[in-house]
């Protein structure tokens, strides 16, 4: 069951995500990103093999790299050339900064670490038709995702739960695809995802808030059926009150014109 989890539902989730944010644009990618696609299966695994408790610490530590998250797309919307690698740092930093916290201190400084770089980060820009990605893009996805996964189980133990939790949600795929649309579609594209990852990332939030506090009290499919629905709720609120938003066409969302006077209005006599 285990190794069936591991090697079949995480590259589904990640195949499906993949292709849903070619479908809709570099933002809604971004955004079904920051789903717990990859680390909530690794949580599900650690529960199976180490137990509930450990498993909910490594959730706590899933939680903080939310925080961590939110300073990887600060750092590369603004570390021009080298955005990846500032924005890499940005992440060891607020990761190193938050990881000690307890989970109560998590519940509102995730939030608003998530406002703060939204707020930062320049605007979605204008939806358009996601350009076409190399072959190769997909079965790549897939194969880092299994690896990522096997890697960060087997290394669990050794590495303690909550650095575990921690590194499950360092951003690869997004820096992956933030690359690509940088590359195909210009840096306007890469905001666009790492403002979709920013939206995302409260869908993540209340999946692992949920999964650290019920998984020490109650048994591993409630919690994970209770953090799943709120992830998903959450996430489909998002989706409709920001990614979807219509674009007027209309002049009623226009800024009114400037009053003109009779004078100016009359033709000349």
């Amino acid at each position: 069951m285990v190794l069936a989890l591991k090697l079949v539902v995480t590259p589904a989730v990640m195949v499906a995500a993949t292709l849903a944010g070619r479908r809709w644009g570099s933002a809604v990618s971004g955004w079904l990103i920051g789903l717990p696609l990859t680390s909530g299966p690794l949580v599900l695994v650690l529960a199976l093999e180490h137990g509930r408790r450990f498993a909910a610490r490594t959730a706590t530590g899933s939680l903080s790299g939310a925080v961590a998250e939110a300073a990887f797309c600060v750092g590369w919307a603004f570390g021009g050339r080298a955005g990846l690698l500032v924005a890499s740092l940005a992440f060891a930093a607020a990761g190193a900064a938050v990881h000690a916290l307890p989970l109560a201190a998590l519940v509102l400084l995730v939030p608003l670490s998530l406002l703060v770089a939204l707020r930062l980060l320049p605007p979605f820009p204008p939806r358009t038709e996601a350009v076409a990605s190399p072959r190769w893009d997909l079965p790549a996805r897939v194969v880092v995702a299994v690896a990522v996964i096997l890697s960060l189980s087997a290394g669990a133990t050794t590495i303690g739960a909550r650095l575990t939790g921690l590194l499950a949600v360092y951003p690869l795929y997004s820096a992956v695809l933030a690359a690509f649309a940088h590359k195909l579609e210009g840096r306007a594209a890469a905001i666009g995802l790492l403002r979709g990852l920013l939206v995302g990332l409260f869908s993540f939030a209340a999946f692992y808030v949920l999964l650290a506090f019920l998984l020490p009290r109650t048994g591993a499919g409630v919690a994970f059926a209770a953090a799943t629905a709120a992830a998903l709720t959450v996430q489909a609120v998002s989706l409709l009150r920001i990614l979807l938003r219509p674009v007027s066409r209309s002049g009623r969302d226009r800024p009114p014109a400037a009053p003109v006077s009779p004078s100016a209005a009359a033709p000349p006599r």
